[in-house]
This record gives C-alpha cells, sequence and structure tokens, in this order.
C-alpha cells in the first residue's frame, strides 16, 4: 500500500486511540470515562420480571432465535468500534501506527503495525478486535496469513485487560483463615504470562502458516 504522508495530527489521533482502547480510563471517575472503550459501549438495561432481572436476550433460550439474540447482542460493540477506529483513520491514526508500530509488531508477531489498534482494543473486547480484524483484512492491510497469526494472539485469552481485572482480579480479594491475602504472586506477574503466551501461540502459528498449511 503507498504510505501517506504523517503529520503531528496522526500522531495525536494514535495516541487517543491508544489511550480510548486500552482501557486506561476506565477505572476513573467522573468524567474522565469518556476517554474509555467499554464505559462509552455501555450495557443494556435489564427487566424486571418474576425470578429476577433479565436483558432483552431473556434466559433460556435456544436455537436460531437465542442465536440471532446473542448476535443482535454484540452489534453495538462492533459496530461502535468500526466507526471510531474509521475517524480515527480519517486523522491519520493507522498510518502514524504502521510508522512506530510496525518495527515492533512486524518481528513480534509478523504484522503490520496498522494492526495496532485492533491488537489494543482486541485486550478490552473480543467482538471489537475480531470485528476489527475482519475490516483490516477486507482493505487490505493484512493479509491472509497475517489474519491467522493475528486471529490466534487474540484467540488466546480475549479481552485480557477486561477479564484479568474483572474476574481474576477477584482472587487478590480473597484471604486465608489467618486474615492473610490468598495470593502473594504480584498481579503483574500472572498477566505477563499471559501476554506472553498470547505471543507464543501467535508465533506457534506463525511457523504453521509458514509451513504452507
Amino acid at each position: 500500500m503507498e504510505n501517506k504522508k504523517v503529520g503531528i495530527g496522526a500522531y495525536i489521533a494514535l495516541i487517543f486511540a491508544i489511550v480510548f482502547f486500552s482501557g486506561i480510563f476506565g477505572g476513573f471517575e467522573g468524567w474522565l470515562q469518556i476517554f474509555d472503550f467499554n464505559t462509552l459501549v455501555g450495557k443494556f438495561g435489564q427487566i424486571a420480571a418474576e425470578g429476577g432481572n433479565f436483558t432483552f436476550r431473556g434466559s433460556g433460550g435456544t436455537g436460531a432465535r437465542d442465536g440471532f439474540l446473542f448476535a443482535l447482542n454484540l452489534m453495538p460493540t462492533v459496530i461502535f468500534a468500526l466507526a471510531m477506529v474509521a475517524v480515527l483513520e480519517y486523522f491519520g491514526a493507522l498510518e502514524a501506527g504502521r510508522v512506530l508500530l510496525t518495527p515492533l509488531l512486524k518481528p513480534l508477531l509478523g504484522i503490520p503495525g496498522s494492526a495496532g489498534l485492533t491488537l489494543i482494543a482486541s485486550l478490552q473486547s473480543t467482538d471489537a478486535g475480531a470485528g476489527m480484524t475482519l475490516d483490516l483484512h477486507k482493505e487490505g492491510e493484512i493479509t491472509d496469513n497475517q489474519k491467522s497469526i493475528f486471529a490466534a494472539f487474540q484467540f488466546s485469552a480475549g479481552a485480557t485487560i477486561t477479564n484479568f481485572f474483572a474476574t481474576g482480579g477477584a482472587l487478590y480479594a480473597l484471604t486465608t483463615a489467618t486474615g492473610e491475602t490468598a495470593v502473594q504472586v504480584p498481579m503483574i506477574i500472572p498477566l505477563a504470562l499471559i501476554f506472553v503466551l498470547k505471543v507464543f501461540g501467535a508465533n506457534v502459528m506463525r511457523m504453521y502458516v509458514k509451513a504452507g498449511r
């Protein structure tokens, strides 16, 4: 693809995109949360019913009808993510990502720097990452083999940041009978291990596609 001129505005757009999709502002209080992707995606309201509260999807559904509602449930996240990327692409964020991130992502995963925004988004939302990866492939930013490698990276520990701090982080609140913290390992260690294994898995796929599948 033809490289376009990258100005200061493109780098500002890239920085904003990294902050927006990374979840940095997700734990803040007040108006700063508007800079967080998951906060703006929001959540569906619940319908009060006998036996508990439910979303529009209900409870106990099966078959194609429940599958349709599940897909409908994913649409806001994917549509919003793709819309934000389209706006950021207009301001040159993808070009800036190609310049800054290709030297990192190319040797590490074998994918171009223009996939950097998608990588960051996938750490918060599996749905956004999948939709943005498909969009990258359609626009010719990544090849079919690169798409497979990138999918392997995302599939392992999908939505890493969101799930780790929302679910795994709960382990650090557990205490023993004596009142001591049950998990003594610093939180950064398992999180770093997850990232290492994600990269390892992607490179296993990288070797596989390089061998000709």
